[in-house]
């Protein structure tokens, strides 16, 4: 026995010698392809100084460098190799800073020389992981119900009352309540309004996902449906959530207020800002996931892991980071071969439906969104492979752009709201869980992806959440863990407080106060017949939403603006009428007068907001 111990500890201390060496290797080779740029290259703004790096150079000497790590330290202190990652990085954030200075670039880099300087000092936490718990308490459970209802009517009032008060735009909304009614009548998600044209919306996005709402849609065929679907998705994360917490041994009600972090979280709530999304799966998927690997149960784990992936094409990207942090976990913690074997399959599964997907849209669909990441394209492939190649030539080039002035309040608004206890933590390799938070929403260059209040969050937040559980379950001292929770809570609350709550009640208000305006509106587009084809400006497409053929006014050719039976036109909608204007002025006006020439006609007109155009 004390033979298969001793083996299973030789094979942890190399695993993570080797794991050790191999990074020191790669920041040894990025700092030495920095140095030797010339002068005027050394930026980290712009692409120039990625261009003029060599991927091939940077694998050669990382692999020349192992070696002789792994020769010339193999019998060393194991401190030595961690003292020496301290200075590879001291070094290349040095000349970096001096080469592209900013205020938050240097904290970034403080907070990373931080890390790396306790993790040299006290190395890695190699100590046996929290015992599981058994035990249950009915309160708590009850009051982590309550906090899931009482969300989910805060998310489908805030949600309805976009859709009720006309302000739930074409772009995402309109397209998704187009592409249900198609899935209801003809089983397929064909819309016209996305792409002005009749298409698949999975030529857009590969998202599958959706046709588990499909029956709940088919009995209440409406708008308003999906997005209480989507309410209800985000509050059914609190079940496994209260699951993992369980399972690392956390009391009955600190997995309730960690179930009720998650439901403040201000990125989380506000991620239903614009509307439902495939997204929205993503957190109590993942979620899930992790659950089913803590309980090493193959099938829910294969079975979720295809769940995410049919999310969204670039959804494997989470399965693949998890996989990685099993692979680690496997190797370090001598856990037994079920979780390498775990990871590897989970590995090579979520990166063949990732090249499968992604092959799809780039040859037979509308292409893949890669000009998000224009900031690390640097040889104009527009292939998404090219920013792993740029992160892995210039990390402070990664760290640089995350820590881009716009992105600041993002980060404020998702680390401070978990008072960093993400970061807290000595088990290293969890690290790697912060992988989707750093790629998608923090290294895009697409403002979206690091806004609150769009869906982007969603994959990241689940991963951030599991981080703050299992980093707590690691605090031995209760008081000090209850601490750490509750002023994770106190901040997520207030910042839910001031930001999320005016944005969410703003528009049931609005209904209220409008109502009778806002019926009046629906009363006049009841008059459009629901068999006819409509061209409409952006905040009347949802509500025409349920037919074959519908085109937002803003973005259809004139071709088929002019082949609809029916124009409706939200007249203070300025937007909508660029492509009618001359010199920016009278767009409006000079398409009333084409469609006169058209031969349609005025039926119906409210108040100086509606007017309605049937062709004659």
């Amino acid at each position: 026995m004390n033979v298969e111990y001793q083996k299973k500890q030789n094979a942890k201390q190399h695993a993570a010698r080797l794991i050790r060496h191999l990074l020191l290797a790669w920041l040894t080779a990025a700092a030495a392809q920095w140095l030797l740029l010339p002068g005027q290259q050394k930026s980290l703004e712009g692409l120039q100084s990625l261009a003029s790096m060599s991927f091939p150079g940077l694998l050669l000497v990382t692999g020349i460098v192992l070696v002789l790590l792994e020769g010339v330290f193999y019998w060393r202190k194991r401190d030595a190799a961690r003292w020496m990652l301290l200075a590879a990085f001291t070094v290349l954030s040095a000349a970096a800073l001096a080469a592209s200075f900013t205020w938050p670039f240097l904290a970034a880099c403080v907070l990373l020389f931080g890390m790396l300087f306790v993790y040299a000092l006290r190395g890695w936490d190699s100590s046996p992981m929290p015992e599981k718990s058994r035990a249950e308490a009915l309160p708590a459970v009850g009051l982590t119900a309550i906090l899931a209802v009482g969300f989910f009517l805060l998310v489908s009032v805030w949600t309805v009352g976009r859709v009720r008060s006309f302000c739930a735009p074409t772009y995402d909304f309109g397209i998704f309540a187009q592409m249900f009614h198609s899935m209801k009548t003809t089983g397929l998600p064909i819309t016209t309004v996305e792409r002005d044209g009749t298409l698949s919306h999975f030529a857009v996005h590969v998202s599958p996902i959706y046709y588990l709402l499909l029956p709940f849609y088919m009995v209440v065929p409406k708008p308003e449906t999906l997005q209480v679907l989507q309410a209800a998705v985000l509050a059914s994360a609190v079940i496994p959530l209260y699951k993992i917490g369980k399972r690392y041994g956390l009391p009955p009600f600190a997995r309730a207020a960690l179930c009720a972090l998650l439901l403040l979280y201000p990125a989380y709530a506000g991620g239903t800002g614009y509307d439902i999304h495939e997204n929205a799966f993503l957190t109590p998927l993942i979620l899930w996931l992790f659950y089913s690997l803590e309980r090493k149960n193959g099938f829910a784990t294969a079975l979720f892991a295809l769940l995410i992936m049919m999310v969204k094409e670039d959804a494997p990207v989470y399965v693949a980071v998890i996989a990685l942090w099993q692979i680690l976990n496997g190797l370090l913690r001598n856990r037994g071969k079920w979780e390498l074997r775990a990871g590897a399959l989970l590995l090579i599964f979520s990166l063949a439906y990732f090249f499968g997907a992604t092959t799809y849209l780039a040859n037979s669909g509308d292409g893949v969104m890669s000009y998000r990441y224009n900031n690390f394209i640097y040889d104009g492939s527009s292939s998404l492979v090219t920013v792993i190649k740029a992160v892995l030539l210039s990390p402070m080039k990664a760290v640089f752009e995350c820590v881009d002035k716009e992105k600041l309040a993002f980060i404020g608004l998702t680390l401070l709201p978990l008072a960093g206890i993400p970061l807290l933590t000595r088990r290293y390799e969890r690290l790697v869980l912060l992988i989707p938070y750093i790629l998608v929403n923090l290294m895009s260059d697409y403002k979206y992806q690091h806004d609150i209040f769009f869906q982007y969050t969603y994959g990241s937040t689940a991963c951030l959440i599991y981080l703050v559980t299992v980093n707590l379950a690691d605090i031995k001292d209760q008081k000090l863990r209850f601490a750490a929770l509750g002023l994770a809570l106190c901040i997520s609350a207030g910042t839910f407080g001031a930001q999320i709550l005016p944005e969410a009640l703003a528009y049931p208000q609005r209904c209220q106060t409008y109502s009778g305006y806002y019926d009046s509106l629906r009363s006049i587009l009841d008059t459009v017949p629901e068999d006819a084809s409509v061209a409409a400006t952006t905040f009347y497409t949802t509500y025409l939403s349920r037919r074959d053929t519908l085109y937002d006014v803003r973005y259809a050719s004139y071709a088929h603006i002019f082949s609809c039976e029916y124009v409706v036109l939200g007249v203070t909608d300025k937007g909508s009428y660029k492509a009618f204007a001359q010199d920016g002025e009278g767009g409006y006006e000079n398409l009333v007068a084409l469609l006169l020439e058209e031969g349609y006609e005025k039926t119906a007109e409210y108040k100086g907001r509606l007017e309605i155009y049937r062709k004659a």
